[in-house]
């Protein structure tokens, strides 16, 4: 008998895995793996079961109940699985409310080893019925059908929308039937509708091309009404300020002053209504320019230098070169608010108007040493209507619409706002606005000087305004700033009393709309035709239009906005002189 040899033994060694590279040896930590995430898919399986929303269950074809799920025990009103099943001893009997319905759901299963679908009743555990869709599998072992694995679905409010529905439509067919009868009743009377028919037809057509005028005039109506709404409480704030800069009784200035600061108030408040129902409405339309951000920017800290001198703060501005596409107009009313809002809740120490640039962006920025906002707080200040208690105690208060109105500016030109503040330490308000990285034509905004003393003193000044009132308000605080002034209601009467006066103005203020559909700006133009000069001429109007902007800026007018605000009146009157 032959001896095995060596390399025989090792080939059986490593055949039946007892080798130093047995395969058992190899492939154990992948089968342990693989066993994990069979435990895993098997847990993952089981939670779907018990928490799936449909129902589900197996069972033997001609039997009961082998496995529920809680939302099948739910749906048939058991109070358990085990409980549903205990009780239903067989599906066809048990289950099934009718015994025809599951000899079909029987045969088509047995038939085609699935059904979807399948619509019966099922009897709870109470006795009722309820209104069930099933989706059933059919498993056979070795040839046989022995189990079925189904889901159900609760389809009760769906059947019981479907008979509303049919009955809905029984009655729908019944009262068409009705109004058939009715209408072919009526159908001998429609010849005498037809003249009637045409008439409204014809006054539709014109009721539709007025609303059509209407529409197109929408904004002149809008501007009339800020107008008439501005006027007389631009008459009063012209008076007011002229009694502001008079020697007054201590007691008689301190009343002035609160005149004076329930005047800005009604003033802010109305305006900011207004321009907020157009923003709102859509109304404005932004004119898109480029332009140098420093222009604006020592524009308005020139405009509230005084302000800010008045409180004993110190406002500093660090311009940028930079020049920016935006609507200049718009983006001087969102820089406003910030820096009017800076000076309102300092109470001391210093604002700093700033430019940083933020790669292709430039973010404008607002510093104030005030009162603070807490972070809880900084998105709610965007919302109309909203004060912070610390801010309402101090001073003159608006009526929380202004950074509501910035916030839908910006949403617009499509600007970002920022907002960062420390409680007690002050804040930062910032707007970024694109650069422009090798502008062509510069748009140049106009900027105003700060008034210098007595170069108003003797100023020729001819105002024309349709309000008696406004009249004498602006001739009683520009005489009181050293002006000699002439007030007339209408370009006629400016030009005879001129003439009577041998008055040459060096500066017109007109009132864009007057009285007869007159406009201010075709009596500026005459009356520079008249005198033969090229005369300075303000627009003054409550007209805020864009297309009223736009014919200002193709005549080279500078526009106050009613109501007139004095300050920016003497620097406009002291840069134009």
């Amino acid at each position: 008998m032959k001896k095995r040899s060596d390399n025989q033994d090792q080939t059986v060694t490593s055949l039946i895995g007892l080798g130093n590279h047995s395969a058992r040896k190899s492939y154990y930590p992948e089968l342990v793996s693989k066993l994990d995430e069979l435990e895993q898919e098997k847990n993952r399986y089981k939670w779907l079961f018990e928490n799936a929303q449909h129902g589900i269950f197996q069972a033997s074809l001609d039997g009961g109940i082998s496995t529920a799920n809680p939302a099948i025990v739910k749906i048939c009103g058991y109070l358990s699985s085990d409980d549903f099943c205990h009780r239903v001893e067989t599906v066809e009997s048990s289950l099934f409310c009718c015994h025809d319905s599951y000899s079909v759901f029987r045969r088509n299963l047995i038939d085609y080893g699935r059904v979807f679908g399948f619509e019966t009743l099922f009897r709870r555990a109470d006795g009722q019925c309820v209104h069930v869709s099933i989706n059933a599998l059919l498993k056979t072992v070795e040839g046989e059908a022995t189990t079925v694995e189904a889901f159900v679905q609760d389809i009760t409010e769906r059947k019981k929308t479907q008979e509303r529905l049919k009955q809905l439509n029984e009655d729908l067919e019944s009262r068409v039937e009705s109004r058939t009868h009715e209408l072919v009743a009526l159908n001998d009377k429609l010849w005498k509708e037809i003249s009637e028919r045409e008439q409204i037809q014809k006054e539709l057509k014109v009721a539709k091309e007025v609303a059509e005028e209407a529409n197109k005039s929408k904004d002149k109506y809008l501007a009339a009404a800020s107008h008439d709404l501005l006027q007389p409480m631009n008459a009063a704030r012209l008076l007011i300020a002229a009694l502001r800069e008079r020697e007054l009784h201590e007691q008689d200035a301190h009343l002035i002053e609160r005149v004076h600061l329930a005047l800005e108030n009604a003033e802010d408040l109305l305006t900011d209504l207004l321009d907020i129902s157009k923003l709102d409405q859509k109304a404005v339309n932004p004119d898109i320019s480029e332009f140098r951000v420093y222009q604006l920017l020592a524009s308005m800290v020139g405009e509230f230098q005084p302000v800010a001198e008045s409180k004993g703060l110190h406002i500093k501005a660090s311009f940028s070169s930079a020049v920016v596409k935006s609507d200049s107009r718009l983006l001087l009313r969102i820089i406003r608010n910030f820096i009017s809002n800076a000076i309102r809740y300092t109470g001391d120490g210093k604002v700093l108007v700033g430019c940083r640039r933020k790669g292709d962006k430039l973010s404008i920025q607002v510093w104030d040493t005030g009162t603070g906002i807490p972070e809880n707080k900084q998105q709610e200040i965007f919302k109309e209507f909203q004060q912070l208690d610390c801010h309402a105690s101090q001073g003159r208060q608006g009526v929380g619409l202004g950074l509501a109105i910035v916030e839908r500016i910006s949403n617009m030109l499509g600007h970002q706002l920022k907002v960062s503040s420390i409680p007690g330490k002050g804040s930062m308000f910032s707007v970024e606005v694109p650069l422009v990285k090798n502008p062509v034509s510069v748009h140049t905004v106009t900027k105003f000087h700060q008034p210098i003393p007595d170069q108003l003193n003797r100023l020729a000044v001819l105002v024309i305004d349709n309000e008696e009132n406004i009249l004498v308000s602006m001739q009683a605080l520009l005489e009181q700033w050293g002006c000699q002034v002439i007030t007339a209601l209408s370009e006629v009467e400016a030009r005879e009393l001129c003439q009577d006066e041998k008055f040459v103005p060096e500066v017109i203020l007109a009132d864009f709309h007057l009285d007869d559909d007159k406009l201010g700006t075709d009596a500026v133009l005459n009356l520079r035709e008249s005198f033969g000069l090229d005369i300075p001429a303000v627009m003054l109007t409550a007209d805020r239009s864009t297309e009223c902007r736009q014919m200002f800026r193709q005549l080279g007018f500078p526009v106050l906005n009613k109501p007139v605000k004095p300050g920016k009146l003497r620097a406009l009157l002291t840069h134009l002189a």
